[in-house]
């Protein structure tokens, strides 16, 4: 009985993880790692000395860092991008903050 319920168990793990990959595309340690990266991003910007740049949304795909939101400067813009690049893991990073317009 007991390896029944051992192989019982893998089974179930084993479904687990796969239904997990099939529903987003990627694996679960993906998904730990894009979360990961997403959470140390939005750190970043959040405790950047220079600009709060809490208005920025982040989005990671594939280690792919997608920004959103609005900012007063293009400077403020380049700045963002500049720190998500330089978090570890990131592939990639999309820039589609948009400056206010005065």
């Amino acid at each position: 009985m007991t390896r029944f319920k051992t192989v019982t168990a893998a089974w179930a793990l084993f479904l687990l993880m796969t239904g997990c990959q099939a529903m987003t595309g990627q694996t679960l340690g993906e998904n730990v790692d894009d979360t990961t990266i997403t959470t140390s991003v939005k750190s970043k910007l959040a405790s950047d000395r220079l600009v709060t740049l809490t208005r920025v949304g982040v989005e990671t795909v594939n280690r792919t860092v997608y920004l959103t939101g609005e900012v007063q400067t293009a400077d403020q813009k380049l700045h963002a991008g500049s720190l998500a690049a330089q978090v570890g893991g990131v592939k990639q990073v999309v820039n589609n903050i948009q400056v206010q317009k005065n």
